[in-house]
């Protein structure tokens, strides 16, 4: 399997920062392909989320390049989702600890995946999301948010949680919640794309209006790649979106 990344991200019409943060680091080794791609959604006062999702973003890259070499000599991705969970752990504790320090309330969520040849592992706390697009938009990551958990539960409808003052309530994010439990997920790499997006990027745009964009056949290098979602995000603000909006978006091949 052959991986083609890029990422947009943009402040937006309404906050003076973007507290939005990706990272994509892509590598070959013996052979092999691997590429690592994360997107993480501050939130926090005093514009302390940028520094939240930040502080993530660069705890990841170390990681990618001090332990994943080693990680190689013997790759198993059930391991490294368990060592990301434990990143993740540990990074909520120290954010948390710093904003007592400040009395001020900080965090980011997370949704990160790590390609390796033709498997991958994701690992997702909060409400940003993996999809696969093929001649279907799939989401493969579970929001744990209020409306999701009531969707589940049956005691909300979609219809109902599109308008729901509480669509935006985290039931967990990184740094601002005393513990956390991270979704991961392992499984095959599938021919198409996959795309990481922060909630401001999906929330007045259809899955069949991202599909429309973004379908395998439309994504035909990188520069089409950045248009398509450039595009997106253009729409997203036209609509009067007052979030950051971010997208990560990953041709397979």
């Amino acid at each position: 399997m052959r991986y083609t990344a890029i990422a947009e991200t943009d402040v937006g019409i309404r906050k003076s920062t973007n507290q939005d943060s990706v990272l994509i680091r892509h590598a070959t080794f013996d052979g092999g392909e691997v590429l690592m791609a994360i997107v993480c959604d501050g939130m926090g006062g005093l514009a302390k989320g940028e520094l939240a999702s930040a502080t993530v973003i660069r705890a990841f890259a170390d990681w990618f390049e001090k332990e994943l070499p080693l990680q190689l000599e013997k790759p198993d991705l059930n391991v490294i989702g368990a060592k990301w969970a434990l990143m993740l752990k540990n990074l909520n504790g120290r954010i948390g600890e710093y904003g007592k320090s400040i009395h001020v309330d900080l965090g980011t969520t997370f949704t990160g995946a790590l390609f390796l040849n033709g498997s991958y592992v994701a690992v997702h706390v909060g409400d940003t999301r993996l999809y696969h697009l093929s001649n279907a938009l799939t989401q493969l990551t579970e929001d744990q948010t209020f409306i999701a958990r009531e969707i589940r539960k049956g005691t909300m409808t979609p219809e109902q949680a599109k308008t729901d003052k509480r669509r935006n309530l985290l039931l967990q994010c990184v740094g601002a919640s005393p513990r956390v439990e991270p979704q991961v997920l392992t499984g095959a790499a599938e021919a198409g794309a996959y795309m990481i997006c922060s909630d401001g990027f999906r929330h007045v745009i259809s899955e069949q209006e991202i599909l429309g964009a973004l379908s395998p056949a439309r994504l035909t290098d990188a520069d089409a790649m950045h248009a398509n979602v450039r595009y997106l995000i253009e729409l997203v603000k036209s609509r009067g979106e007052r979030d950051n909006i971010s997208a990560l978006l990953i041709k397979a091949e």
